[in-house]
């Protein structure tokens, strides 16, 4: 099989490799019938994520077709189509047995294009199959339900829901890229009073608008001085970053009101300064995470219920074998203006 392999930082070749097997009896393999890329793949490639060593696969994000189980697999069969999770989870463990399959100490958790051989491939063993996919329903394109295996889950738990999302609040995203902005759409959920979006591109923040946010603004404009006039000084209620820089980790810390929440979303390749000489007297929340997932069932039941849309959020479309091509588009979004690029059969 050929599939997209990382030589190290800077280093990706779409190459023959053996085809993907079963490895134990709880795995199954899939065929890759839709796969994405993720800006964490990009950190992986700067060498930001050094437990990924070269020649490993990459990627976290596909759907496919069951074609083959092992023994111990008994809900899934040969010709399931299937959604494959970033995360998986062996089920038994402290963490697993709480929902927090993210932590996973039997083998699970984030493994996919990390730890293990991802799903940039014509073919992918996935571990512990039966708890790490979801059986796709009849109707919902393969483009759309891709999303769910990462970015949705991800931007509603450990933005929205751990940034504890209310009615009437006013919610700044840091980052319009495709977590900042299935961000802005699941936050949308809780109703608050205004979405507010800052990014560097333009077509980003349009994307960001045509999504939800009633406010874009770049940094070059004075977040803080808009975010303040728009809330009588305070600052906003909960602000997420989606970029996983400094500095926006710090713009963070000076948009947040008292009391307020900031959930860290972006992947971190650097130290961040926490201002606690500032953040000490103002019973600000700050959260991190790593997704768990336990919320892609309800998220794939409200997109099929039509309660949120993610189709305008791929905005280039290739085949399996232009890998190169497509990770040179999605690696350059202020030229190309990409957001999420969909690889299919």
């Amino acid at each position: 099989m050929k599939a997209l392999v990382y030589g190290g930082a800077g280093q990706r070749t779409w190459a023959e490799v053996p085809d993907a097997t079963i490895h134990d009896p709880h795995d199954a393999v899939i065929r890759v019938d839709a796969v994405t890329i993720c800006g964490t793949d990009l950190h992986i490639l700067a060498g930001d994520v050094p437990e990924t060593t070269p020649g490993r696969i990459l990627g976290h994000e596909a759907v496919g077709t069951v074609v083959q189980t092992g023994a111990a697999v008994s809900r899934l069969a040969v010709g399931d189509r299937v959604l494959a999770s970033c995360i998986t989870a062996c089920g038994s463990c402290r963490f697993c047995r709480e929902g927090h399959y993210g932590q996973c100490r039997g083998g699970g958790g984030w493994r996919l294009g990390h730890h293990l051989d991802g799903v940039q491939a014509e073919l992918a063993r996935i571990p512990f199959a039966e708890l790490s996919t979801y059986q796709l329903p009849k109707g919902l394109p393969d483009e759309q339900a891709v999303l769910l295996a990462d970015i949705l889950p991800t931007a509603y738990e450990v933005g929205v829901l751990n940034g504890g999302v209310r009615p009437g609040d006013t919610v700044v995203v840091i980052g319009a890229g495709p977590i900042g902005l299935a961000a802005i759409i699941t936050a949308r959920l809780f109703s608050p009073a205004h979405i507010v979006a800052i990014d560097k591109a333009e077509s980003r923040l349009q994307a960001a608008k045509n999504l939800g946010a009633d406010i874009t603004l770049i940094p070059e404009r004075v977040p803080l001085g808009s975010i303040r006039a728009l809330t009588g000084g305070l600052g906003a209620d909960v602000v997420m970053e989606a970029v996983g820089i400094p500095e926006t980790f710090e713009m963070c810390q000076s948009l947040v009101r008292p009391g307020g929440r900031i959930a860290n979303i972006g992947v971190h390749g650097k130290p961040a300064t926490l201002h606690l000489e500032e953040l000490w007297i103002k019973n600000v929340t700050i959260t991190t995470g790593l997704v768990d997932t336990y919320s892609t069932p309800r998220l794939l039941d409200m997109l099929v219920a039509g309660q949120f849309d993610v189709a305008p959020i791929i905005t280039h479309r290739f085949g399996l074998d232009e890998f190169e091509q497509a990770y040179d588009v999605f690696a350059q979004p202020a030229r190309t203006g990409a957001l999420k690029v969909v690889l299919s059969r």
